[in-house]
């Protein structure tokens, strides 16, 4: 009996890592940086989907791994599919600082000046969700405050987060 056990959730653990990356998800994680005064937002997809995106997204023959223009095209996807307004009342300009390529991941990065007041944070998270409608995007909201996160399915343009003065 216990062998039985075993096997079912060694079977369990088995089927549950095989199919553990058919859920899409995203990470985005905005970041205040009070050293430097920056809004740092660091957005963290894995590779994998961003290379089908991007062949459903631009082109069939997109090389994400082998193009810099794809992977600049990716990033700028992912920026206008993202965006922050400050207290119901401004949004803020996200600047372009990079992308990387990290095994299985690429990273985009934007930066953008701390607003004087900032008491609530309205994001809007998109990426992807036109081509799977199952994809999840979750942004983690650190160094004001509290971590605090937001996720974004399908039905969700904007999300409301309070912060900490």
């Amino acid at each position: 009996m216990k062998l039985k056990i075993i096997i079912f959730i060694f079977m369990g653990l088995i089927a549950s890592s095989v199919s553990a990356h058919q859920q899409k998800m995203a990470t985005t994680t905005v970041s205040f940086n009070h050293r430097v005064n920056n809004i740092e937002v660091m957005h963290k997809f894995y590779l994998h989907d961003a290379e089908h995106a991007v062949r459903d997204l631009f082109d069939p023959s997109a090389d994400m791994l082998g193009s810099k223009a794809t992977q600049d095209s990716f990033a700028e996807y992912v920026q206008t599919h993202f965006a922050i307004d400050v207290n119901g009342t401004k949004k803020l300009p996200l600047k372009f600082v990079g992308l990387e390529l990290d095994g299985k991941y690429i990273w985009i990065y934007q930066e953008t000046a701390i607003p004087k007041q900032v008491a609530e944070l309205s994001i809007s998270n998109g990426a992807l969700q036109e081509l799977w409608p199952a994809q999840l995007n979750l942004v983690n909201i650190e160094g004001k405050g509290e971590l605090q996160s937001l996720l974004f399915s399908e039905s969700d343009r904007w999300l409301k987060v309070s912060l900490a003065e």
